[in-house]
């Protein structure tokens, strides 16, 4: 069996790879010095679980960047329940001229997402310290996401109010997201939206594909 060092250089090898700065291309950097500090301080903050570091790449930074390709058309984007800034902070980085918004109610996560922020320099970002309800009202965006935050149905009723008429949920969910969407319409009908859609959420090759789900808003 591997031994934790073992796991976490293979982890580092997939993120020093050719693919992946290929990927990322000129912002590799950033992303690198993001994923250093979430292996570094991630698992001592409790913002990721110690059988994440050796899969941290794979499962969270290209699993994050998956839903980026999605976001081409929001000039600002909210992340609900943005913990350790995974896919807030990865957007952010990606897409630096999109004005992102953080939004996380504990207060040692958004700690550490304001010295992400000021460690990464990224001046596109906002630090939310709340609950997305607790925002309906203060602004609106073109388009929110999350990542293992909740069910759907959840998920539209307290996100659905940050998204402007015309935007788009654009949420990073579990293969078997279909199962939820019957306990979804109810609130997706109280916002005029459409039926979700199921997209392919794919970053590089050999690295398995998530699943991404779009909604949107019509009124």
């Amino acid at each position: 069996m591997e031994n934790m060092d073992d796991q976490v250089l293979d982890a580092e090898t997939l993120g020093r790879s050719d693919t992946v700065r290929q990927y990322f291309g000129e912002h590799y950097e950033t992303v690198r010095g993001y994923a250093q500090m979430l292996m570094d301080q991630g698992e001592l903050r409790g913002l990721i679980g110690p059988r994440e570091v050796p899969r941290l790449w794979e499962r969270h930074i290209l699993n994050s960047a998956a839903v980026v390709p999605y976001l081409a058309g929001a000039g600002s984007v909210v992340d609900v329940g943005s913990g350790a800034g995974l896919p807030g902070v990865v957007v952010a980085i990606m897409r630096p001229d999109t004005e992102v918004f953080l939004v996380e109610p504990m207060e040692r996560r958004t700690t550490w997402l304001t010295e992400v922020v000021e460690e990464l320099g990224l001046s596109n970002v906002v630090v939310k310290r709340g609950r997305a309800e607790e925002f309906d009202g203060a602004f609106e965006v073109d388009a929110v996401t999350s990542r293992a935050v909740g069910a759907l149905s959840k998920l539209v009723r307290v996100s659905m109010p940050l998204v402007r008429v015309g935007g788009e949920l654009i949420l990073l969910k579990g293969r078997n997201v279909r199962d939820e969407f019957d306990g979804a319409r109810k609130v997706l009908r109280k916002f005029g939206a459409g039926e979700p859609e199921v997209l392919p959420g794919e970053t590089v090759d050999g690295v398995e594909a998530t699943t991404v789900v779009r909604v949107a808003r019509r009124k």
